[in-house]
């Protein structure tokens, strides 16, 4: 059985399960896209969240790619994690 705290604020009827969801952020002169990254996800509506040292990591990816002024930047969130922590 689910706890209600795990229970969707969003549609109400789903659950929040671990899983992986895509992140995608527009920098107005390119955009930058991280497949596989760990999430909670509504298991009825899709609806995801980020944990923050999720965020933190995906803040820095972004900030790197703004600095080398990509047009397109598309990763694996295994492959950026590789590069984060060596």
């Amino acid at each position: 059985m689910q706890s209600k705290t795990n229970r969707c604020p969003v549609c109400h009827g789903g659950h929040k399960q671990h899983g992986t969801t895509v992140f995608s952020v527009e920098l107005g002169f390119g955009v930058v896209v991280v497949r596989n990254v760990p999430a909670l996800v509504c298991d009825l509506c899709g609806t995801d969240w980020l944990e923050d040292d999720v965020a933190q990591a995906l803040e820095s990816i972004v900030k790197k790619a703004r600095l080398k002024h990509q047009a397109a930047k598309i990763s694996l969130w295994q492959e950026e994690v590789q590069v984060l922590t060596a």
